[in-house]
């Protein structure tokens, strides 16, 4: 049997887990998944504040994003600012109002990772980040790659 007969649906299985978990606190406090995603992201990855920042490294669609972060501005979750440097550039930050959702996330991301890691010894995860790591890049390669030639 390929590795790939169970590799890919254990990845969608992890997807799964990962969205029915963020489901639940989205409608603890009445929001779309997506606009979970965005909160989660935007706490998770400092720096990495902008829509195309979350389209790029989520790989959601560039509309749904932007109806999203609207949505949660209008929400007074999230607001944006110009950059100094390229006005061009928008950045999101979280405000204050969100602070209850993230540390619902906190808690929830904490429960996914006790779940899948479940078993699984710290040099075993230690390992895994290596591995995903290089999967990662090996995959972004090949992407990159066969979007050249499309």
């Amino acid at each position: 049997m390929s590795w790939t007969t169970e590799f890919l649906p254990n990845l969608r299985r992890i997807i799964k887990l990962h969205d029915s978990m963020l489901k639940e606190v989205c409608e603890e406090y009445q929001l779309m998944l997506i606009e979970g995603t965005i909160i989660s992201f935007l706490h998770n990855h400092p720096g990495k504040d902008t829509a195309a920042d979350i389209v790029e490294l989520r790989m959601l669609s560039k509309g749904n994003v932007s109806q999203a972060v609207e949505s949660l501005i209008q929400k007074s979750l999230l607001k944006r600012s110009l950059d100094p440097q390229d006005r061009r550039k928008i950045h999101l930050s979280l405000t204050p109002e969100a602070q209850p959702m993230i540390e619902s996330l906190e808690n929830l991301w904490q429960e996914f990772e006790d779940q899948v890691f479940f078993g699984i010894s710290e040099e075993e995860k230690a390992l895994f980040d290596r591995l995903n790591d290089q999967i990662r890049e090996n995959t972004k390669y090949a992407m990159a790659r066969r979007d050249k030639h499309e």
